[in-house]
């Protein structure tokens, strides 16, 4: 009999295969069906399961007596996953809420409460997932929870952005499995909420603090000793070894039984103009931020203490064309335009035209200010055009270039070369850093401000440069 069914397969052998192939694809056509309308797939266990009668159906080749078991146990698989299938929760029964600010800091750390709530009279275990931006990573990524019978569960998690800009949250995704975890279920949950990554803010906050208790040196902000003085009185404050005698009150020390010393009101309505370039060499990274981001960073920190001190304040950010244009004035409210014109703003792959940037300029400020260029020279075409136009602010503005430096070029200077390929990597690098060296000296001996530091680092020297300009009454 054996060798009568072995004849017989092997003459329908082709058939059979259409067959089983045909068989497979209608009892596949109800799993795509259930993937693609009620989101339901299939778990590891459904799939372990399906593989036991597989095995069975080969035994079928040496005993065609073990069919009966192979249907019995199809039969049985079939059954327990129709039953299992039938405790899947329903999304009817899930709703939930995104609680955040729609204002987030760059490279901070901003918390996002989901409120997921469960409308049943069962236990459910779920996993919960937010639409995060691809540009934002979530500490953690997911949960795993339990949510009780009619009640709401609160969730947390800190999204830290990592580029500026506009980014949409449109949905909470939900992960459900039934009793026997045979099958999962997708559920998407439509909570839409929209999110601005503005440049970093809460170094502002920060230097606010520190100015009121007189601590800006843990900020590496430097005490500017003023050249000569104002008129006009603004506070006593308590003495500090870098104060001038003659400012000290003996009357009010007496009162007070402290030192105390007048503080008299620098000079206000000056302008301050930041160009910032935006083309494409300033989209390479120093600390895991393009120095665009950088210099957003740095320029909105000066905004605030001069805004503070009662200047005005405008931007310029260029590229091959202007993007952005934001006219000088004063008050805290310019922050807030500030920060709308320049976070949703990224470097772009295009030359700079600086011609174009000082001829706006010229255009459209015409009043003496601080001009200060945030750009980075990596060729000599770009350092001319660089020295030329800042140059020509010499006596009608105070120009303040802001060159920022490359670490991988410090660095292969100042190793210490072990074979001729170093050798000629930090000679190469030296020689660089020596042409960047010469730049900054002819912009300071035609009249014109630099500063030469990394990226991550230039906020202080900045605002010192800012204070030390005012102390000496260079505007």
């Amino acid at each position: 009999m054996s060798e009568t069914f072995l004849v017989w397969l092997a003459e329908f052998a082709p058939t059979l295969i259409k067959l089983a192939v045909l068989l497979m694809g209608v009892a596949t056509l109800p799993l795509v069906a259930l993937a693609w309308i009620r989101g339901i797939y299939p778990h590891v266990p459904l799939v372990l399961l399906a593989i036991v009668p597989a095995l069975l159906t080969c035994l079928t080749v040496l005993n065609d007596q073990w069919l009966i078991l192979v249907l019995l146990c199809d039969a049985a698989i079939f059954l327990v996953g129709l039953m299992d299938l039938l405790t899947l929760p329903q999304p009817r029964w899930f709703s939930a809420q995104r609680e955040m600010l729609r204002v987030a800091s760059l490279g901070k750390s901003h918390q996002v409460s989901m409120h997921v709530n469960n409308a049943s009279y069962r236990r459910i275990p779920v996993a919960v997932v937010d639409d995060v931006p691809q540009t934002c990573t979530a500490d953690p990524p997911d949960f795993e929870v339990i949510l009780e019978p009619r009640s709401e569960s609160t969730l947390t998690y800190q999204l830290l952005p990592s580029q500026r800009g506009e980014f949409f949250l449109e949905n909470i995704y939900l992960r459900l499995r039934s009793r026997l975890h045979l099958w999962r279920r997708y559920v998407t949950l439509p909570v839409q909420s929209t999110l601005h990554v503005y440049p970093d803010m809460k170094q502002l906050s920060e230097y606010a603090i520190l100015a009121r208790t007189n601590r800006l040196s843990l900020m590496g902000v430097r005490r500017t000793r003023r050249i000569g003085t104002d008129n006009e009185f603004e506070r006593l404050r308590d003495y500090t070894p870098d104060d001038n005698y003659k400012f000290l009150d003996w009357r009010a020390s007496a009162r007070r039984r402290k030192l105390t010393v007048k503080d008299f009101q620098t000079s206000q309505s000056q302008r301050i103009i930041f160009l910032i370039d935006c083309g494409r060499m300033m989209t390479n990274e120093a600390s895991g931020l393009s120095l665009l981001d950088h210099s957003l960073n740095s320029a909105l920190m000066l905004s605030y203490v001069a805004l503070r001190q009662g200047d005005s304040v405008g931007l310029i950010a260029f590229a091959d064309d202007i993007l952005a244009y934001v006219p000088p004035q004063g008050g805290m409210n310019q922050m807030n335009r500030l920060l709308h014109a320049s976070f949703n703003r990224f470097p772009e792959l295009t030359e700079s035209r600086y011609d174009q940037a000082f001829l706006y300029l010229n255009t459209h400020c015409r009043k003496r200010s601080l001009v200060v260029l945030m750009t980075n020279l990596i060729d000599e075409v770009n350092s001319l055009s660089v020295q030329s136009y800042l140059t020509n602010l010499v006596g009608k503005h105070l120009p303040l270039g802001i060159l920022m430096r490359d670490h991988s070029l410090f660095d292969a200077a100042d190793h210490e070369p072990r074979n001729d390929r170093e050798l000629f990597r930090a000679a190469a690098a030296a020689e660089i850093l020596s042409w960047r060296h010469q730049v900054l000296s002819d912009l300071e001996h035609k009249g014109v401000l630099a500063l030469d530091v990394f990226p991550e680092d230039m906020t202080a020297p900045l605002v010192n440069a800012y204070l030390a300009i005012k102390a000496r009454h260079m505007l």
